[in-house]
């Protein structure tokens, strides 16, 4: 998905198919669960824009906190996680010292933490350094080629071109093939 405007309802659409907000009208099917107020699809990852974390907690009790709820990931995970993202040397920093491109980082390790299904990534390239964003484009690579279904919003127009099967945009809270 692509879109050359903010405040076009991705992030919200986005929002919708994780089952966070009540939809006005329609409905989102994945499989056979219908995503409302009282379903939702448990096997997402997802990067939305500015990424939250425990601030005195590192990025590897973040995460290890995270999959604590779960169960389906331990340790070596977590650390492979952190590895594949570029912030292995810095796992045991706490988090409020990350950069902004860190946090980044982290929010993209926590997406892929538990091999979701489906992938969402809302404007994933932000604070991203080049190193940053070339991890992203090649974990993106690895995940698609694992028959993922990657859901990705961005205004870089070379990365929906690069990655992107198909590309939609969105125009007030309406998407249209391109």
């Amino acid at each position: 998905m692509g879109t050359l405007q903010n405040g076009s309802g991705k992030t919200m659409l986005f929002r919708a198919i994780c089952g966070f907000i009540r939809l006005d009208s329609g409905s989102i099917q994945i499989d056979e669960v219908m995503v409302d107020g009282n379903h939702i699809y448990n096997d997402i990852g997802l990067l939305l824009e500015n990424p939250s974390f425990i601030e005195d907690l590192s990025g590897f009790d973040n995460l290890a906190m995270i999959a604590s709820i779960r169960k389906i990931v331990g340790r070596n995970k977590i650390i492979e996680v952190l590895k594949k993202v570029g912030l292995y040397d810095a796992k045991d920093k706490l988090y409020k010292t990350y950069s902004l491109g860190m946090k980044q980082r982290l929010g993209l390790a926590n997406v892929i933490l538990e091999d979701p299904k489906i992938l969402i990534f809302d404007e994933p390239t932000i604070a991203l350094d080049k190193r940053g964003v070339e991890a992203l484009i090649e974990i993106i690579k690895e995940e698609k080629a694992k028959g993922k279904t990657i859901l990705l919003s961005s205004h870089e127009k070379e990365i929906i071109e690069d990655l992107c099967d198909e590309v939609y945009y969105m125009e007030d809270g309406r998407l249209s093939k391109k």
